[in-house]
């Protein structure tokens, strides 16, 4: 069965490139992302591990902890990982997991359902294997997003939906098409007008129910 939002994000055991890890203590109280990738020394991957390298003061900043996988061996992925530092020019130092048993991507629903995976798989094989989940502090999958081979993912527009994530978390918001921090954010529907602008203030109302607000905090 396929993973829903809300779900609870399965928890496994993995070697790694920074050792054994367990996901859930991994994840401790932070947030977390998990990425995953068809193969080591492929192009498009090499480029997107190295955005995310370049990108780590921001998740830091965040309270986001970013975890790799990919289908290849910790030895393979160390080895990997200087030309991923040389591309980038900064330190991979997130973890990169060993799924040579395909046991994540197998768990996370990741495989086509027609996967052939016999010893000597090429990217092709695993080709879904080529996913985001952003997973809260109590471990629930709070967004998921999926890419073909051929389409190299947009790590601005993780931050941002990660941005958007944590700002709704548990207050009744929502964010608008496009929407950066610091931009408005629309109202929820659980709340009448009167019940809204004693919780956040003045309120724009555009539509009876379309009604925009100040992102809390700001």
């Amino acid at each position: 069965m396929s993973l829903r939002i809300n779900d609870t994000a399965p928890d496994f055991t993995a070697d790694s490139t920074a050792g054994k890890i367990s996901f859930h203590d991994w994840i401790g109280d932070s947030y977390a992302i998990l990425f995953s990738h068809p193969k080591d020394f492929t192009p498009v991957c090499t480029t997107e591990f190295g955005a995310v390298a370049q990108l780590a003061p921001e998740f830091a900043k965040r309270n986001t902890k970013v975890m790799g996988v990919s289908v290849d061996s910790v030895e393979e992925h160390q080895k990997w990982k200087r030309d991923i530092e040389s591309f980038a020019g900064a330190q991979a130092d997130f973890p990169i997991i060993d799924d040579t048993s395909l046991n994540v991507s197998k768990l996370y629903d990741m495989l086509p359902a027609d996967a052939y995976l016999p010893d000597g798989r090429t990217p092709a094989d695993s080709a879904t294997v080529r996913t985001v989940f952003i997973i809260g502090p109590d471990k629930k999958i709070r967004l998921t997003m999926s890419y073909p081979m051929s389409v190299g993912r947009n790590f601005a527009e993780i931050l941002r939906a990660l941005d958007a994530v944590q700002a709704t978390d548990g207050v009744p918001i929502a964010t608008p098409a496009n929407w950066v921090p610091g931009q408005d954010v629309i109202v929820a529907l659980s709340l009448n007008d009167e019940q809204a602008k004693d919780k956040f203030g003045e309120i724009d109302i555009k539509l009876p129910y379309l009604r925009y607000t100040k992102a809390p905090g700001k």
